[in-house]
């Protein structure tokens, strides 16, 4: 789950911000024009009237270009109203006519954090803090910066000097918990996030992380506890619906299905982070409808694997709109072939996705009559009725998805000329970032699995891993063979028919390791224990074939390896996809 650091913090016309540049107006040196302007812009800014701030800081402007303050509050109001772009230049102007002024530095530094400028802002941090040595805002966003690099010891050693200087700060401790946490170290990030809890008992944010922190150390009651009281304490409506998405994930991961999926809403919110809004003009289904013999339409949602998870259900709602009833269903383009074959007696199409006012917009334009369509929901909705118990998950070794019988018999053939036990391998995910990384396994860690004699590794993991596989040849003296004619990105019907030619699947869950798992190939997970997606259990529901593999402490991935490697070797013994079934 995410965890939030404070950054970038400050805002750009804080009172004590705003009195500064009162107090600089009074002693600036100006046309009495200028000085004019100067002072209505304060006086629209303190009443949080930025436009009309922005109108008299340009007249200022008109009448002294040369106005630092004059740049400075107009960068401050572009700010307040998110126009970025201007605000940016805004502030530019003014660190140019006044670059010894680590307020304006700062300013510029948290707008260009927020635009994702982020070589630019760590310049920027830097620069207030040679004026402001330690201070914590500055030092708080330079370390949330660095965060976001992975540049975890950096990170450590700016807010170190920062909490030598104000060892009072609940946000500096609260940083810094999330820093070492996302190192692996848990333990101490629970204390660091305990002590900010401490200066500041009411700290939304804290409560979450510690929460987050307590799950992973199996703490359940205390983690639910804090999650509950962050969800109280939270007055930011972003950060409520994250919060609200992980006690989902939480519930979920202890097997409470029912208040689980209820949770699970967060992720349909407007202030959800990328939230999705549907475009259909017909009711919205909700749990209890009565859809025996209705017209049902479906959209897809999140990413690929979502697609394919939540496909789990289909069946089960098919059978509930009985002979009469029609079901359409709207999923990624690169699926359609997949899911038409496995559902010849749904009607599916391609969703589209376009983004404008900070949101995603999903619509369904193969739908051409929507006055047909009784209800409509989002396909993980259905999950509520359908999922709602660990008994509604059936018991289908065989999968739920059908590949593309000729497809399947030639990848048979094409793989018939490797040795032994063929095992296609997945190491990774196309998005790694700090938050992520401790859920998978360097590749170094997976040498004791590479180099299992008996077996044939087949490269399932979409993207350039073309230097993962030279290093398994150089490194390992293992051959990670790479199919001909296959762009594992995008051919995902192929993908399809590939999984199911070979014996055995092994890795982390991704949008190919889904698509695996739904045709029947045998499977095994590597996944963390609290994976919501397990539900609290010890194998993986959805796919009632896959076996599971869990680190016993965060990032301690040598014993799953090992352990996965002594079970390739028992199998590839067996030299059958029946032995990698068990």
């Amino acid at each position: 789950m995410a965890m939030f650091d404070e950054g970038p913090v400050g805002d750009a016309a804080a009172p004590e911000k705003l009195a500064r540049l009162s107090a600089e107006i009074a002693s600036a040196t100006a046309t009495r024009e200028a000085l004019k302007s100067l002072r209505t812009a304060l006086e629209h800014a303190n009443a949080d009237r930025f436009a009309e701030a922005c109108t008299a800081a340009e007249e200022a402007l008109i009448h002294d270009p040369s106005l630092v303050l004059g740049w400075h509050l107009l960068g401050i109001g572009r700010d307040k109203l998110n126009q970025r772009g201007p605000a940016l230049d805004a502030y530019e102007r003014a660190l140019s006519l006044s670059p010894a002024d680590p307020d304006i530095a700062h300013d510029l530094g948290r707008l260009a954090f927020k635009m994702d400028m982020l070589p630019q802002a760590e310049v920027l941090f830097r620069h207030c803090l040679s004026f402001k040595h330690g201070a914590a805002d500055p030092s708080n966003n330079l370390g949330a910066l660095l965060r976001r690099q992975m540049r975890f010891d950096e990170a450590i050693e700016v807010l170190r000097v920062a909490l030598t200087a104000e060892p009072e700060s609940a946000m500096l401790w609260l940083t810094l918990g999330t820093i070492v946490g996302d190192k692996g170290d848990i333990d101490q990030a629970e204390i660091f996030y305990s002590e900010a809890l401490r200066l500041e008992p009411d700290y939304a944010k804290a409560h979450y992380n510690l929460a987050n922190i307590l799950f992973t150390k199996r703490r359940h009651e205390d983690a639910l506890s804090h999650c509950r009281r962050a969800i109280e304490l939270s007055d930011v409506p972003q950060d409520s619906s994250m919060m609200r998405f992980a006690l989902s994930t939480m519930l979920l991961a202890r097997s409470e299905l029912t208040e689980g999926w209820a949770y699970y809403d967060a992720r349909l919110e407007p202030t959800y982070a990328e939230p999705i809004h549907f475009v259909a003009s017909r009711p919205h289904w909700t749990p209890g409808a009565d859809i025996a013999g209705r017209h049902l339409m479906l959209f897809g949602e999140q990413g690929l694997g979502d697609e394919i998870l939540f496909a789990n259900l289909l069946v089960d709602v098919l059978a509930e709109l009985g002979p009469e009833g029609r079901l359409t269903v709207a999923v990624t383009d690169r699926l359609l072939p997949f899911f038409q074959r496995s559902y010849p007696n749904v009607t599916f199409g391609p969703h589209a996705t376009l983004k404008g006012d900070g949101r995603a917009f999903r619509g369904a334009q193969f739908i051409k009559d929507w006055d047909d369509i009784d209800f409509w929901a989002p396909l993980g909705a259905m999950l509520k009725t359908h999922r709602a118990a660990l008994s509604q998950f059936p018991n289908r070794p065989a999968g739920y998805m059908k590949p593309d019988p000729t497809r399947v018999q030639y990848w048979r053939e094409a793989l018939s000329a490797l040795p032994g036990v063929k095992v296609g391998v997945l190491w990774t995910s196309l998005v790694i970032d700090s938050s992520r990384h401790l859920y998978f396994a360097p590749f170094d860690d997976w040498r004791a699995v590479l180099q299992t004699p008996g077996v044939t590794f087949v490269n399932l993991q979409y993207g350039d891993q073309s230097q993962a596989i030279a290093h398994a040849r150089e490194a390992f003296g293992v051959e990670i063979h790479q199919p001909a004619g296959i762009d594992l990105r995008n051919d995902l019907d192929d993908v399809a028919a590939l999984s199911a030619a070979l014996d055995l699947v092994v890795g982390f869950s991704n949008a190919s390791f889904n698509i695996a798992a739904a045709v029947g190939t045998p499977a095994w997970l590597i996944a963390v224990e609290t994976a919501w997606t397990r539900l609290g259990t010890d194998h993986y529901p959805w796919y009632s074939q896959v076996r599971t593999y869990s680190p016993e402490h965060p990032g301690d991935w040598a014993p799953v390896m090992a352990a996965i490697s002594a079970d390739l070797s028992r199998i590839a013994e067996g030299g059958t996809r029946a032995a990698a079934a068990g």
